[in-house]
């Protein structure tokens, strides 16, 4: 895998060590980060990711060193070190170098990481119901794409592959379905697009969002509403938005088989004419 990783006003191939043991971020989590994507010549939606990352070290009571746009300017550059239709992961990373407990505000570090990653095919996932749930904003930071909160995806992931599933659908402390342990979730009923509504457990995904005003634009209505897991056990259609795989669809949920319906198909199109055509 080629890596190319911005820091420290240089850029670095492959792996470089550039974070140490007494660093904040490495033993109290201090971490943030987000993700985006270059595709077949199209960087959708990047600027709006380069923005959340700046927000999300706010969030940690942090002062970023880089201006939203700045972040931006620095994807594009690090875009040169590859081809021009390169499958790529675009990572810029914040963490506290110093701070017990509660990270120094003003000792934030900053590096950008691109990578190759090729875009996942559509062949469907099979999901299921996780045990584990999403936290509450009182219970971690939600309103941030923190690491910290991803080893409980891990979990659910894991837990969701020992009963030969690929992902698995998790549910906020009231019970409703929040998302899957990786992406967004999305049903089709009856001609209707439905999703769950933000609510602090778990971010309104950029993808999410593009994909619901995609939706609307074509005349398919789109509900944010609390969701039960039943309600997905009775679906006609579910699929995912999340950076990514952008959409994908779910072909199984238990033990019951989906099939790739047009609502999905035309999230999909819409979303890949929207990135290549503005």
């Amino acid at each position: 895998m080629t890596s190319w990783t911005f820091f420290d006003g240089r850029w670095i191939e492959g792996n470089p060590p550039i974070m140490g043991p007494m660093d904040h971020g490495f033993w109290m989590a201090s971490t943030v980060f987000d993700g985006a994507r270059a595709f077949e010549g199209v960087t959708p939606d990047l600027d709006l990711h380069c923005a959340r990352v700046v927000n999300s070290v706010r969030s940690f009571g942090m002062d970023p060193l880089h201006r939203p746009e700045e972040v931006l300017e620095l994807c594009q550059d690090g875009l040169r070190h590859f081809a021009k239709d390169a499958a790529l992961y675009i990572r810029p990373t914040y963490w506290a170098a110093s701070g017990f407990v509660c990270p120094d505000r003003d000792s934030a570090q900053f590096c950008l990481t691109i990578h190759e990653a090729p875009m996942p095919e559509p062949k469907g996932l099979a999901i299921t119901l996780s045990s584990y749930q999403r936290p509450t904003p009182e219970q971690a930071p939600t309103d941030a794409k923190a690491s910290c909160l991803y080893p409980n995806s891990g979990r659910a992931l894991q837990e969701a592959a020992a009963k030969g599933f690929d992902n698995a659908i998790m549910l906020d402390a009231h019970g409703d379905v929040a998302e899957l342990a990786t992406a967004n979730i999305w049903l089709a009923k009856d001609g209707a697009a439905h999703t769950p509504v933000p609510n602090g457990a778990f971010l309104n995904g950029i993808t999410k969002q593009r994909v619901a005003r995609l939706l609307a634009e074509r005349g398919i209505a789109v509900h944010e509403r609390r969701l039960s897991y039943q309600d997905f056990l009775e679906a006609d259609e579910i699929f995912s938005t999340g950076n990514y795989g952008k959409v994908m669809p779910v072909s199984r949920i238990d033990d019951r088989a989906l099939q790739p319906g047009p609502i999905y198909t035309t999230a999909r199109e819409a979303y890949w004419d929207w990135a290549h055509n503005g």
